[in-house]
């Protein structure tokens, strides 16, 4: 099967690294699903990558993925609109802080925002793909995390003491690695591969600006490290690893704490409603 033949979603694809992976996937006449949580931006952008890739098997899928009854509706639009999913790229996220916003902001449903956005939502949104997936085996699933990493507080998950929004954002990020991880696990032997990666430190992102950061990389060098996850023929195959933009490498350490992940998991699905023993 060439990538022509795939169907790909990439969450966050209006803008940044997840806007730039969505184009070249395109360009190779991929079936691509755009994501984004402004209409208006989003059919902006598919209006653009129609035009430039001359592929007009794009579709763009409005979701706020602050509240997880907006990615339900999501996963419901992904499933009406096609029977297969190739590869999943979870690369929506945000940042250690908000325009214009200081101090601890919460999602619809009343979670620490980037536990929500960066971690819940892709947790939520993978569950309920997961049968598709599965369905169409080779499979991937790419997350986007980050090298910025902080371990889990499981007696204040969501941040309610002491809040500081770069603590936030590690946890979050560090929340999808422990997830990667222990869902390869759960899908081994099923021809669904699992991994993550930091793309590239600072890049020129409007996330990063946010941040107040100086970037000091490109989109460029983002898109390539998650095109390298999501298509590369070397590896088929590799799955349960974190990689720093195209080098396996070690996560934090509470990544290889089992009862750490066991924990987030049954958490997890808890936080989503989803029953327990869901895969």
């Amino acid at each position: 099967m060439t990538i022509a033949d795939k169907t790909v979603l990439v969450t966050g694809a209006t803008d940044g690294v997840g806007k730039l992976v969505a184009r070249r996937l395109a360009e190779q006449g991929a079936r691509v699903l755009l994501h984004g949580r402004n209409q208006a931006k989003g059919e902006s952008v598919l209006d653009e990558l129609r035009g430039a890739t001359h592929n007009h098997r794009l579709m763009f899928l409005c979701a706020d993925l602050a509240a997880l009854a907006e990615v339900r509706a999501l996963a419901g639009a992904v499933l009406e609109a096609t029977d297969r999913l190739d590869i999943l790229i979870n690369n929506a996220g945000i940042g250690s802080q908000s325009a214009g916003v200081g101090g601890r902001e919460v999602s619809r449903d009343g979670h620490e925002l980037r536990f929500a956005v960066n971690y819940l939502a892709p947790f939520l949104l993978t569950h309920l793909l997961l049968p598709t997936i599965r369905r169409s085996a080779p499979a991937r699933i790419v997350n986007v995390s980050s090298a910025g990493q902080q371990a889990i507080d499981f007696d204040d998950v969501m941040l309610t003491r002491g809040y500081d929004g770069t603590r936030a954002y590690r946890q979050s990020k560090l929340a999808q690695i422990l997830f990667t991880f222990d869902l390869a696990d759960r899908l081994a032997g099923t021809g669904v591969t699992v991994t993550c990666l930091h793309p590239s430190t600072y890049m020129n992102t409007n996330m990063v600006r946010i941040a107040g950061h100086t970037p000091i990389s490109t989109v460029e060098d983002g898109a390539d490290a998650v095109l390298n996850l999501a298509l590369s023929p070397a590896l088929d195959g590799v799955t349960g690893l974190y990689f720093n933009r195209r080098q396996p490498t070690r996560a934090d350490p509470q990544a290889y704490d089992e009862t750490a992940r066991t924990r987030l998991w049954r958490l997890s699905l808890d936080l989503c409603g989803l029953p327990h023993g869901t895969m």
